[in-house]
């Protein structure tokens, strides 16, 4: 279907469409001929969750996507954390979470793992 009957199904308008598909709020439209976006159930049904979601928790769609963007790009997701971190609305890892992926890396490169030492209250 046409970007003007999606918009309409969705009750949207076609810019506001456009937008959200260039946030990745939705795949990509096959593109039928030179201008014109053809959009599917798959394309309604992401649209439609992208509002769900907007609603509630109450984020608009630029949101919506930069959460998308911290759950994709682990780069982006360490440095919201040191914010929430340094902010003190998130706890730093414990250190025994830290020792686990310490050993786990360890046991992927192959190198012995030497036992944990018993902690000292």
């Amino acid at each position: 279907m046409r970007i003007t009957e999606a918009a309409r199904r969705l009750g949207l308008s076609p810019r506001m469409l456009r937008y959200r598909e260039a946030l990745g709020l939705l795949p990509p439209s096959r593109v039928r001929s030179p201008g014109h976006r053809k959009y599917g159930e798959d394309e309604l049904r992401a649209a439609e969750l992208a509002l769900e979601l907007e609603q509630t928790f109450g984020v608009g769609p630029a949101e919506l996507a930069f959460g998308l963007r911290v759950l994709a790009e682990p780069r982006v997701a360490a440095r919201l954390r040191e914010l929430g971190e340094r902010t003190g609305r998130l706890k730093p890892p414990s250190t025994r979470a830290l020792d686990f992926e310490k050993e786990r890396a360890l046991r992927w490169l192959g190198t012995p793992v030497e036992p944990p030492r018993p902690r000292r209250r």
